[in-house]
């Protein structure tokens, strides 16, 4: 009997009815371990590939040599975008990793372990499709003409990095055909008497371990029964000088090193203990927005870090430092710690290059480029990064986008097994560099963080401790690598369970 169509429908509905739904929380589950598993799949595969380069393809006789110096933020992001079937590349660099400089202020109080931002070169060479030779030496010299470089080799990296330390060899000579110099800048300290024997600076891992074991060394001094009430709080003293990023961020690291581990673990020296930071310009943090400087402030303020604006440092001692106050007086101020994070200078190697072109380069700050970030009056030789004279500022960032610009000409331009010019083929075919800014952040302590970003026409503004997990993501995800920033993470993680390691090394 055929049924009518009332029944039909009523039929289906039950049948529908009948169907059992799948509930959301199911849904979200699922969804948790497809993501957890996709995760699983991808740092597996991450930590393989990591570990088992694939075989390279030998050095070229009939291709050009490509020789990067440095190891820094330009050079490495030059060479992890370079298409290295192109060339025959040579990095050459007193230390064998790059260092995420960002969150160098960190590994100074422990908040994150020294070899967390450091990145092994080879780690990058290795995956290259081409060998990429890397030579552990400093540049001391060039022949432009004969398109040679003098290295030297040293007994550590460390006293390459400073230029002190027994030279291991005989210097020895690297021929080039083409040069992209990326060897940064080097802490500029205005002349000032005692800056080199009595201050720490903050440019290099070397630096970061050295502020380490001074600061344990004071806390440690004061902590003595005999020493005297003077004594102490001169230990206790804790001076940064220079108000730009670094500074700031130092200050903050310092604040919450004391404020979080020194007063569990030494509670009778934590009261004493004074932070000052010592600007010669009106204002610290001078390239931020001036909301952005104001809250700075009211946040030192409120953590008890004093801030001497329009201060000169004229000399610094053993124990103490002399500053030319605003009102044109000097005083003699006690000191156990004292962090100098001022502007930078040229590296001697970059002095070098300008000497072989006296009539065009004459900044002494650096070598001055033009808009393909090729070297004025060198032929086969660019420039980029903190050594490098431009229309933009010595910064991470400018040097970062210069990296990445210049490898994309590279590999866009070395098509051709025959380069007779790529000085004449990049006027031709490529579009000068341009910077594009990506903002500013810096970690002000206590959980809270400025952030000055760009966005359309006009700039955005924030700070607090929202900006400060903004600051994290941003800076996590900066890091050169997904093995960088699992043990960034790590650190972050360990610090917030177990505090800082209290340890002197």
């Amino acid at each position: 009997m055929a049924t009518t169509f009332a029944q039909r429908q009523a039929m289906s509905t039950l049948n529908k009815q009948a169907k059992p739904r799948t509930s959301r929380l199911r849904q979200i589950k699922r969804a948790v371990y497809a993501v957890g598993l996709g995760t699983a799949g991808f740092m597996g595969w991450s930590m393989y590939t990591t570990r088992n380069p694939s075989d390279q393809m030998p050095f070229d006789p009939s291709k050009k040599t490509l020789v990067l110096l440095g190891t820094g933020w330009g050079s490495t992001t030059l060479l992890k975008n370079l298409d290295t079937t192109n060339f025959n590349v040579v990095v050459v660099s007193p230390r064998n990793y790059f260092l995420f400089t960002p969150l160098l202020p960190s590994c100074t109080v422990g908040t994150i372990e020294n070899r967390s931002i450091m990145e092994p070169v080879r780690l990058l060479t290795r995956h290259k499709e081409r060998e990429v030779k890397f030579l552990e030496a400093a540049c001391v010299d060039i022949d432009v003409d004969a398109k040679q470089l003098v290295l030297e080799r040293h007994t550590n990296s460390d006293a390459i990095l400073t230029g002190k330390g027994k030279v291991d060899e005989e210097p020895f000579k690297l021929n080039y055909d083409y040069l992209v110099v990326g060897v940064g800048g080097t802490v500029n300290t205005f002349g000032t008497p005692g800056v080199e024997e009595h201050a720490c600076f903050l440019k290099e891992m070397a630096d970061a371990r050295q502020i380490r074991r001074r600061l344990m060394d004071t806390v440690e001094k004061a902590s003595f029964d005999d020493v005297t009430e003077a004594e102490r709080d001169r230990l206790l003293h804790m001076v940064v000088v220079g108000g730009g990023p670094t500074g700031i961020e130092y200050a903050g690291e310092l604040h919450d090193f004391m404020e979080d581990d020194l007063s569990k673990w030494y509670p009778e020296l934590v009261d004493r203990v004074r932070i000052t930071l010592v600007e010669a310009m009106p204002n610290v943090l001078p390239a931020f927005d001036k909301k952005l400087i104001t809250f700075t402030q009211d946040t030192f303020k409120e953590n008890n870090i004093s801030i001497l604006t329009r201060t000169m440092v004229k000399e610094v001692k053993e124990k103490t430092f002399i500053v030319q106050n605003p009102d044109g007086t000097r005083s003699e101020i006690p000191y156990g710690l004292l962090v100098w994070a001022t502007g930078i200078k040229a590296q001697p190697i970059t002095n070098k290059i300008r000497q072989k072109f006296p009539e065009v380069q004459t900044n002494g700050r650096g070598l001055l480029v033009d808009e393909y970030l090729r070297v004025k009056g060198a032929k086969d030789i660019w420039a980029l990064g903190d050594c490098a004279v431009s229309s933009y500022a010595p910064l991470a960032q400018v040097a970062s986008q210069q990296g990445k610009w210049l490898a994309r000409k590279f590999n866009h331009l070395s098509n051709d097994d025959l380069i007779t010019d790529l000085f004449l083929q990049m006027n031709a075919k490529t579009r000068p560099f341009k910077y594009s800014s990506q903002g500013s952040l810096a970690y002000i302590g206590s959980e809270k963080a400025i952030a000055d970003l760009p966005f359309f026409n006009r700039n955005i503004t924030a700070g607090g401790v929202a900006t400060f997990w903004f600051w994290k993501s941003a800076y996590l995800s900066e890091l050169l690598s997904l093995r960088n920033r699992t043990r960034v993470a790590i650190d972050w993680a360990s610090r917030w369970m177990y505090g800082r390691d209290l340890s002197r090394e």
